[in-house]
């Protein structure tokens, strides 16, 4: 299984264990705030299971939506950070 496969799968899970909203439905395209499936307090916790999990720390710069809208953008998020962090 490729990296990004893991890293989507794990994000798919902690998405699922962390939120209040059904996920049956939810996909890689799922925009996880529009939806209501994270707020401001679901966010600042999944910068901390980033940084825990996967060992990203995003910068101020990085604080943008697009960069995690949904899991496909925070995939290529973290893979665009563990690039430019080595």
């Amino acid at each position: 299984m490729s990296d990004k496969l893991k890293i989507e799968e794990a994000l798919f899970a902690y998405v699922k264990e962390n939120t209040y909203k059904e996920t049956d439905s939810l996909t890689a395209d799922t925009m996880l705030f529009v939806e209501g499936i994270f707020d401001s307090m679901g966010f600042a916790l999944l910068l901390d299971h980033l940084e825990e999990a996967f060992g990203v720390s995003p910068d101020d710069d990085d604080l943008v939506e697009e960069n995690f809208e949904s899991i496909n953008a925070i995939v290529a998020f973290i893979e665009k950070k563990r690039l430019s962090d080595s």
